[in-house]
């Protein structure tokens, strides 16, 4: 926890799934927590932000064989490899021109490496997940039957705003086990001329990606990161999701009793879905370049039924 900064107490961060909570807001059936800020009139003003083109990945290449065990089939196909002719190819066994390359991929999404999507159903609190269904509907056979990744099968397609409280701090990133609070973000705000609005992705720098890139670093509990105090703030200005430079809460907390509270009483309480671990080098060297700060995001998880997120690649357009 940052030093000087005036942060809740327990007692008010676990205040939090009740102050906080959209259970209900949307209806009892709703799936999309958060994701209803983002209306067509949202989507459309996402499209504006596009001003000049240019595209950028947010997100960590899966590495090989680190991130992702994989097997791979080569099947040249050549007329001088040996035993060509055998090799079961229907339509294809006399063209000797043919070949190709398929793959199986196992790839544990979840954890402090890769860039992926949380869903609500991601966490439980006292049993119950977002909109106060219980954690009995997730099976390990067949996945949740609650606020699954599939919720949002049509795409996260809005406004995003990035956030660079490294760059206002003037550090190249901020030590593990800094916290972000609400005045970071309105100061970095002020200083990049933006505003963040009802619907808007909210990313935020803490310059990890940089030390990842010159030093290799990934993973380990301690991270800088959103501090619990901004949750209110999140709420407030009705932000649709957040995404960061590592996995989202500052740790350690400061909170015994909830250990990652952002992610807790975000997608628990508030349905707030989560991008964790994202590059956001290139998104923030193209922001300076432009002077924008703003542009449009498209977040599109993989349809894997009943799975509590994905990975995925967000796209920035400015």
């Amino acid at each position: 926890m940052t030093a000087g900064r005036s942060a809740p107490t327990q007692d008010d961060v676990l205040g939090y799934f009740d102050t906080l909570s959209n259970w209900g807001r949307w209806g009892g059936d709703d799936e999309l927590g958060t994701l209803n800020h983002i209306t067509d009139d949202v989507r459309l003003a996402a499209a504006r932000a596009v001003r000049r083109g240019r595209s950028v990945s947010c997100a960590w290449e899966v590495a090989v064989p680190q991130d992702m065990e994989r097997s791979t089939t080569i099947c040249p196909c050549a007329a001088d490899m040996p035993g060509a002719e055998d090799m079961p190819l229907p339509g294809f066994r006399n063209d000797r021109r043919w070949g190709f390359a398929t793959e199986r991929l196992g790839i544990t999404f979840h954890g402090n490496t890769l860039t992926h999507l949380d869903s609500p159903c991601h966490l439980f609190w006292d049993g119950a997940m977002y909109n106060g269904r219980p954690h009995s509907l997730v099976g390990a056979a067949t996945g949740s039957a609650w606020a699954a990744v599939t919720a949002a099968a049509d795409g996260i397609i809005t406004r995003g705003v990035l956030l660079d409280v490294a760059g206002v701090r003037g550090v190249p990133w901020l030590e593990p086990g800094q916290g972000v609070f609400p005045d970071d973000l309105e100061e970095a705000e002020r200083r990049q001329g933006v505003r963040v609005r009802s619907g808007d992705a909210v990313l935020l720098r803490t310059g990890y990606g940089r030390a990842r890139h010159e030093a290799g670093a990934a993973g380990g509990f301690t991270q800088a990161g959103w501090h619990a105090s901004c949750l209110p703030w999140l709420r407030e200005r009705e932000v649709a999701l957040i995404g960061a430079d590592t996995p989202q809460d500052v740790q350690p907390s400061g909170y015994e009793d909830v250990v990652m509270p952002v992610h807790a009483v975000g997608l628990t309480a508030m349905g707030l879905w989560l991008l964790d671990n994202c590059d956001l080098e290139a998104c923030a060297a193209t922001a300076a370049e432009l002077g924008r700060w703003d542009f449009h995001l498209a977040v599109a998880p993989v349809r894997f039924a009943g799975t509590s997120g994905s990975p995925v690649n967000p796209i920035a357009t400015f």
